[in-house]
């Protein structure tokens, strides 16, 4: 076994009571070529899909292989980095293991969480910044039905932090699901959107019991920013 892949393994290999006393971060990477930049709401919506799909993957659930790290991380905050690959960096990334997602212009890879000591080079190397996409025409009305997470239109986020927002209040949506629901979405391979909220639509979306993301504000914005609200049909009351 190639020794980059044993790095990222390693979290699963812990003991359990070292695994569950320390964080754990979830990386995603987002592919950004020099001649070929995603657009902004593809990046934001392969996000929040890839989120979903190592969510579901067989390899995180039961005794998949990612399973116990996947708890340990989900037992504490669950931290995500956005970062940004191309040529021989993203090779060397989509060797590695991991759930591969391709949106519109936007490809994203999202690895299993391990701690944050444990983070394999060939990842933990690149790039943060730079992940700050452009939206050339405005996307369209989400079909009805779709499930919608909605940026808050007040913050000023980039690209990368809202990246990881939206798989934050992806995440939420599926744990908050039932079991059925979780599995007509990922039957339906996870179609969802992602759009900025007028004020109004934002407030009253404050009034709804959809899952919201309150930033820990580590980075870009204020400690308690509501970010995020994932508005799933099956979540209407």
């Amino acid at each position: 076994m190639p020794q980059k892949i044993q790095v990222l393994l390693h979290a699963a290999n812990l003991p359990p009571d070292r695994l569950a006393s320390v964080e754990h971060v979830l990386t995603l990477v987002i592919r950004v070529e020099k001649n070929a930049r995603p657009q902004q709401t593809d990046a934001l919506e392969a996000a929040a899909t890839a989120v979903l799909a190592i969510l579901a993957d067989e390899r995180s659930t039961g005794e998949g292989e990612w399973a116990a790290a996947m708890t340990a991380w989900q037992d504490r905050r669950i931290r995500k980095v956005v970062r940004r690959a191309r040529g021989a960096e993203w090779r060397r990334a989509e060797a590695l293991p991991g759930v591969t997602v391709i949106q519109g212009t936007a490809e994203v890879r999202v690895f299993p969480p391990v701690p944050l000591d444990d983070v394999p080079k060939d990842l933990a190397k690149l790039q943060v910044a730079g992940t700050d996409f452009d939206q050339p025409e405005p996307p369209a009305v989400p079909h009805p039905g779709v499930p919608v997470i909605w940026i808050n239109p007040t913050l000023q986020m980039s690209s990368g932090k809202t990246m990881a927002q939206v798989g934050h209040g992806a995440q939420l949506a599926w744990l908050a699901l039932s079991e059925a629901a979780r599995k007509d979405w990922s039957a339906a391979n996870f179609p969802l959107a992602v759009r900025k909220a007028n004020p109004a639509h934002w407030t009253q979306l404050l009034q709804t019991d959809f899952p919201v993301i309150q930033d820990a504000g580590f980075t870009e914005i204020e400690p308690g920013s509501r970010t995020v609200i994932a508005e799933h049909p099956q979540l209407r009351r």
